[in-house]
């Protein structure tokens, strides 16, 4: 059975601060993926109540190991292109 792993999605983004030098430096920031009443979605910042009542939590910024349903369901929800076979 292969084994899988899920990388959570990023966006680029620059960090806080003045001046010119600030905005040409981007760093990936993770981007959180919850599966709540069986649909995924994502979130930038979830909320400690969102990741409570999540049936699954995908924290932004990891990587995790998933079996080969949760691939599939995560590429039905259009996450596909975030998972590796290892």
């Amino acid at each position: 059975m292969a084994t899988y792993k899920f990388r959570t999605p990023t966006v680029p983004e620059t960090p806080l601060g003045q001046g010119a030098l600030f905005s040409r430096y981007e760093l990936d920031r993770g981007i959180s993926v919850l599966r709540k009443n069986g649909i995924y979605s994502s979130y930038r910042y979830p909320s400690l109540e969102e990741t409570l009542n999540a049936e699954e939590v995908y924290l932004g910024g990891r990587i995790y190991d998933i079996d080969e349903a949760t691939k599939n369901s995560l590429t039905a929800a259009g996450y596909g292109e975030y998972i590796t076979e290892e």
